[in-house]
């Protein structure tokens, strides 16, 4: 059996080498390295798949998300809401903006924001929301999208773990004012570097970020505003170009396989398998279930144990994290987050992962529990 891996990307390239092999080169001796023929056909290719109007890629999935706050012009001062577990890019780019960042609680079953705490959070001082579809499936759309219509509110959505999820028929990242994602490596659609994209059906906003991505400009040497430097370089487009028709593909291996875990978990009462939302479908960017009475970190030990890798995603609030901790929260208000944080875990999850490794996997976890 091959070594277990969170995420095997080289088996994945070596599937696809040819292809991906032959447009680097051409990129390489075309030397278009910036905004080349491939990053065009990317975004154009990218646009269809989604069946969104604009793309416009950016350097990584972190700027993508600043550069979409960027263009709603909001002032220093104006509120974002967005979930307390998630990645810390989500808030990040909050704060970086002198926004403030105001964090609600997530949902225990599906790990997405908790719509009702979203609602109870709003002050005149609140201008846009930051639904994180987290793991691979979307948020709840239709109630975000409801507040956001009731309270004249911006939805960006935070699409990194997501691309190729569907909410009721639309593409993760299509629905709000503007989506965003990240393009690195171990994503879904992952590219052998850094890189991003937004996404918006809304003609004036993707004027205004195509020019932030390049430093204000719409004329070169004439800037209108203050942007940034984030561009996707030829070199990850010409990959991402080669693996978008794949992307489908690598979903339904990813689901395969997290069914295959979740078969055979069914029978074990202290563990909580990851739930399916009825109006969204899963891409399972990560396969997180639940260790419930405490046994998370014991199972996670002994799978190491056993050469199998699990990680925590993720450990820590995002209202406890030193750089975020303001001090407003009370940890009342976040009961799911607080017991997600101490029950989470996630096992290997990627397109490669085969029937003898995903038996050795389940029957360590099963042998843990006594199965």
């Amino acid at each position: 059996m091959k070594k277990i891996q969170m995420v095997d990307l080289q088996s994945q390239y070596q599937k696809i080498k040819a292809e991906v092999d032959a447009s680097i080169m051409n990129v390489i001796e075309s030397a278009a390295f910036i905004n080349g023929p491939e990053v065009k056909q990317f975004q154009e290719d990218l646009e269809k798949y989604l069946g969104v109007k604009h793309v416009i890629p950016c350097g990584n999935g972190t700027d993508a998300l600043q550069i979409a706050l960027m263009a709603l012009g909001l002032e220093p001062g104006d509120e974002v809401i967005t979930a307390d577990f998630t990645f810390a890019a989500t808030v990040e780019v909050i704060d970086l903006l002198k926004l403030k960042s105001v964090l609600v609680d997530v949902n225990l079953d599906t790990f997405t924001v908790d719509t009702e705490k979203l609602k109870a959070a709003i002050t005149p001082k609140t201008k846009a929301i930051i639904p994180v579809h987290l793991f691979g499936q979307c948020a709840n759309m239709d109630e975000v999208m409801a507040i956001a219509k009731e309270h004249n509110l911006y939805v960006v959505e935070d699409t990194a773990q997501a691309i190729g999820a569907e909410y009721k028929g639309k593409k993760a990242g299509t629905i709000g004012n503007i989506g965003c994602t990240s393009f690195f490596p171990s994503k879904n659609l992952g590219c052998y570097g850094d890189g991003g994209a937004i996404f918006t059906n809304n003609d004036e906003l993707a004027h205004r970020l195509r020019g932030i991505v390049n430093h204000g400009m719409y004329k070169r040497y004439y800037h209108d505003e203050i942007g940034v430097n984030s561009r996707l370089d030829s070199v990850q487009a010409a990959v991402l170009r080669h693996k978008l028709p794949h992307l489908d593909g690598y979903n339904a291996a990813r689901l395969a396989a997290a069914t295959y875990y979740s078969d055979a978990f069914a029978d074990i009462d202290e563990l909580v398998t990851p739930v399916i939302s009825s109006d969204s479908t899963h891409v399972f960017h990560q396969y997180t279930l639940r260790v419930l009475n405490g046994k998370r970190d014991a199972l996670q030990a002994f799978l190491t144990e056993k050469e199998i890798p699990a990680m925590i995603y993720y450990p820590v609030p995002l209202r406890k994290q030193k750089a975020y901790d303001s001090g407003d929260y009370v940890d009342a208000d976040f009961p799911n987050t607080d017991t997600l944080v101490t029950e989470v875990m996630s096992l290997p999850m990627h397109t490669e992962l085969d029937e003898e490794q995903l038996v050795y996997i389940t029957s360590a976890v099963k042998e843990f529990f006594g199965k």
